[in-house]
């Protein structure tokens, strides 16, 4: 799937999708960098993957920051000089209000790190691949980029904002070895459901309900999607918004 040089980048990997989504590339044999705005559980992540014999380095970095994501790849290209796969996986919930009551703060603030902080990744990540003519990408979305879910306007709005730059992107760089793609997570057992639901038994069971499958899914289940997407076992496929969504968007 990689070969034994191959470097993998995960944003927001200190925890969640993210965490298991480094661990899957590491485990398919790639150098890893974890970046992260949480320094403690970040350094904590690297040091157990390299427990486990793997190559981690971490590095911090906040998405809503330019000049920290623009550092982050110019780190890799001094420390490794490549860059073969990529998971932009970083964003947040923002807070849950209808749009005629949604604050310009919030929007600012998830348009910020989920979709302006997912462009300027790509940019860098596509400047670090091109010289070479290889290299994936795969930005973490959410089914919310590909159906409207009430009392989220700016997360909506950001996710499908992530979807239209994959496949921008994948058109353009299609012909220079580059693949581009999304995984479009469903309900996702992580920490971000759990500030949803405060797991609570009877919510939780509501958001299972939103999936033909009646359960939530795994970090694992998408962590693994991304690395197979990232692979040469998904080497003709690009600018796709792949739903791992237990059939909620089939419906």
């Amino acid at each position: 799937m990689f070969d034994k040089d191959s470097v993998a980048l995960v944003t927001g990997a200190a925890t969640g999708i993210g965490l298991q989504t480094v661990t899957a590339f590491a485990r398919a044999g790639c150098r890893v960098v974890l970046a992260d705005r949480d320094v403690t559980r970040g350094q904590q992540a690297a040091l157990s993957l390299r427990d486990a014999g793997h190559d981690a380095a971490f590095i911090r970095a906040d998405m809503a920051v330019a000049d920290d994501i623009i550092a982050l790849h110019h780190q890799i290209a001094v420390s490794y000089g490549r860059l073969d796969a990529a998971c932009n996986n970083a964003g947040i919930e923002g807070d849950t209000a209808a749009t005629g009551d949604a604050s310009l703060d919030n929007f600012d603030r998830v348009i910020g790190i989920n979709l302006r902080g997912v462009f300027i990744c790509m940019r860098e990540q596509i400047k670090l691949m091109l010289p070479r003519k290889q290299g994936a990408i795969c930005n973490i979305a959410s089914v919310a980029g590909l159906v409207g879910f009430a009392g989220l306007p700016a997360y909506c709005a950001s996710k499908g904002g992530v979807v239209q730059l994959t496949r921008a992107a994948a058109i353009e760089y299609a012909g220079h070895g580059l693949r581009v793609n999304a995984v479009c997570p469903g309900a996702i057992q992580t920490e971000m459901i759990d500030r949803i639901t405060h797991k609570d038994p009877a919510t939780e069971k509501q958001f299972a309900a939103l999936h033909p499958m009646n359960r939530m899914g795994t970090a694992r289940e998408i962590a693994d999607s991304v690395v197979w997407l990232c692979s040469s076992q998904a080497s003709f496929i690009t600018g796709q918004a792949l739903a791992v969504d237990g059939g909620m968007v089939a419906r």
